[in-house]
């Protein structure tokens, strides 16, 4: 199995950093045939801003631009996506939606016919959500951002794709919850990740 282990943060020392490296850790725990690849967003400079050739490229007027296209690339190689990010205004930070806005276009993720029929395109991936939250339990579960992230990520994005929403994290930095103790659960769930991950052929309970 390998994981594409996408993390949208500034600060490579940040907590979310942190999270994304023990997942990795917890990936090769589960066994030397499992590996992943770390794509850092801000630290590789992706540009998120959806452009004229963007617009061409979601029209089928015009191949996707190149950086794209390795974004793509790096996906189509994974067996699974993992999205580590830090909650800004309850939603993912621009740098990681502008990443998907231009990745995850018409084309490629999935094909718009005549705005009449949608055709999902990335049905073998499975994707595991890692939010970062500085707020309380409480919090969340009051203004029923729970609901609001499965609508918004779960549904809007991934869904519309095809893609199977294996696992959904929050992990708080409130609530005198431990950061060691996060990152014990971070490396829990990168050893789950291979277990979820299904090939077709290897399938033996269908």
């Amino acid at each position: 199995m390998r994981a594409l282990v996408v993390v949208a943060h500034p600060n490579s020392g940040s907590f979310s950093h942190a999270v994304a490296n023990y997942i990795g850790k917890g990936i090769e725990d589960a066994g030397p045939e499992h590996s992943f690849e770390f794509a850092d967003l801000s630290a590789e400079e992706f540009d998120p801003r959806f452009s004229q050739d963007d617009i061409a490229a979601f029209e089928m007027r015009a191949p996707f631009p190149d950086d794209v296209l390795a974004e793509q690339k790096r996906i189509d190689a994974a067996d699974t996506l993992v999205l580590v990010f830090p909650i800004y205004w309850w939603s993912m930070p621009a740098i990681l939606k502008g990443w998907i806005d231009r990745v995850f276009s018409n084309g490629w993720a999935y094909e718009d016919i005549d705005g009449e029929k949608v055709i999902k395109k990335l049905n073998h991936l499975k994707v595991h959500l890692v939010a970062i939250g500085g707020a309380g339990l409480g919090t969340f579960a009051r203004h029923g951002y729970f609901g609001a992230m499965k609508l918004q990520i779960h549904h809007g994005i991934f869904d519309y794709c095809g893609v199977e929403v294996a696992t959904s994290e929050l992990m708080l930095l409130a609530d005198g919850n431990d950061p060691a103790e996060l990152l014990k659960k971070a490396r829990e769930v990168g050893a789950a990740i291979p277990a979820k991950v299904t090939k077709p052929e290897l399938d033996m309970a269908g």
